[in-house]
């Protein structure tokens, strides 16, 4: 019965490549068309294989993070990359009908009212400072880097990410910026050091991140015009030229839309500009993985566009321009799990073999959803009035190269 179900079960799911699955007692069952690379993987017992078959969406990442999958033959990168990389076919309505379901479920749950969402973000973001530098870039950014080219570094792809952003956010000298989600402060550090902000407000919810901000500020040359703060972006009372947040809406919660877009809008002076950088699906509107919310971020969603526009809408906000950064999180992914597997024992020593499958899995999971799925990033630049940003986009290359120039001022001054 056990070999029936499996057979039947991912002969749905795998009509191309080549997967061989070995069940507890030792029989091989072949999938796929035989073309591509080989990968194999074997269930230690019946309880995972049931797990997956029945609930593949959770159980999967579960049974390779507690050893009970285990790949014997390619990654469990190359597994999800088959699984995900699959020709797709219209949903049925009845699949229609339990991912509504499934939606619904998930927003009645989701209420990341201020003290559940500081839990949230401690879970994933007070690991320590020191598992975070094992494989982040030497300016820890943790969000998706901008890649101008093919063989540009992860550190000179994070430093135009940087720039991408402030020169959507047309910073003047003497604006007044708020940073919600400030991480470990560089976005901050920019903005202030290399866009000439007047000053610049971040906050954070982690403990670990606004230590080390604190930090870098009380070691900037522009650090009076830092302010990093422990604060829920609700709490916040002051009025600001600019808004950015970068990593941090993915947090939010679908609940909260319509509240965090009209606090920015209060937030904004009547000539602001804001800049949304947020992971979000290209696809309409489905449930975020229940494995990576369960374990990773907690309280975690990916907005579609038709979940985000609506909320903007109502809060009287103008979206200006739009886009849509694909691949760079693949190549982001990759590079952090390439330097996460070079200093591997490191990590197993601070945590343990489990927690380091557990973040292989994410980090696999995420590479191969940006890759062969509708995961995406969204840049959406936002303002009060319409007439706050220039009517083309012909204004963006001349800010960026305005900024390369201040960036290399800056770093003479550091040298100096």
């Amino acid at each position: 019965m056990l070999t029936w179900l499996v057979n039947k079960a991912f002969a749905s799911v795998v009509r191309t490549g080549r997967l061989t699955v070995l069940l507890p007692g030792g029989e091989a069952l072949a999938f796929g068309d035989g073309s591509g690379q080989p990968v194999r993987i074997r269930f230690t017992d019946r309880g995972s294989i049931i797990g997956v078959l029945t609930n593949p969406d959770l159980r999967l990442g579960e049974a390779f993070t507690d050893g009970r999958m285990i790949m014997e033959q390619g990654t469990v990168y190359d597994l999800l990359c088959l699984i995900m990389s699959q020709p797709s076919e219209p949903r049925k309505p009845l699949e229609r009908f339990i991912e509504r379901s499934r939606r619904a479920w998930s927003l009645w749950r989701q209420q990341n009212l201020p003290g559940q969402s500081r839990r949230n973000v401690a879970h994933h973001y007070d690991l320590g400072d020191d598992f975070y530098a094992l494989f982040l870039d030497p300016d820890w950014q943790y969000s998706c880097a901008y890649f101008e080219s093919d063989d540009q570094s992860l550190a000179d792809a994070q430093l135009a990410k940087k720039r991408h952003i402030a020169a959507k956010l047309l910073v003047r000298p003497g604006d007044r910026v708020l940073d919600i989600g400030c991480g470990w402060g560089g976005l901050g550090l920019y903005l202030a050091e290399v866009a000439d902000a007047a000053s610049v407000v971040g906050v954070t919810l982690s403990e670990e991140q606004l230590a080390r901000a604190r930090s870098r500020a009380s070691r900037s040359p522009r650090g009076d015009r830092l302010d990093f703060r422990i604060q829920d972006y609700r709490a916040v009372p002051e009025t600001f030229d600019r808004i950015v947040s970068v990593g941090m809406f993915e947090h939010v919660g679908l609940n909260f839309y319509d509240t965090f877009f009209a606090t920015c809008r209060e937030r904004l002076t009547e000539d602001g500009v804001m800049l949304l950088h947020t992971i979000g699906s290209s696809d309409e509107p489905t449930v975020t993985n229940p494995w990576m919310t369960r374990y990773i971020f907690p309280g975690g969603h990916l907005p579609s566009l038709s979940d985000l526009a609506p909320a903007i809408e109502r809060s009287g906000l103008v979206v200006t321009d739009v886009e849509v950064l694909r691949l760079h999180y693949a190549k982001t992914l990759r590079a952090w799990h390439d330097a996460f597997d070079a200093r591997r024992a490191e990590a197993e020593a601070m945590f343990d073999a489990r927690f380091c499958r557990m973040w292989e899995f994410y980090l696999s999971l995420s590479e191969a959803a940006f890759r062969h799925e509708d995961i995406v990033i969204f840049q959406l630049q936002l303002a009060r009035r319409q007439e706050n940003v220039p009517v083309t986009r012909d204004y963006l290359p001349l800010a960026e190269a305005a900024l390369r120039q201040a960036e290399a001022g800056t770093a003479r001054k550091d040298a100096a």
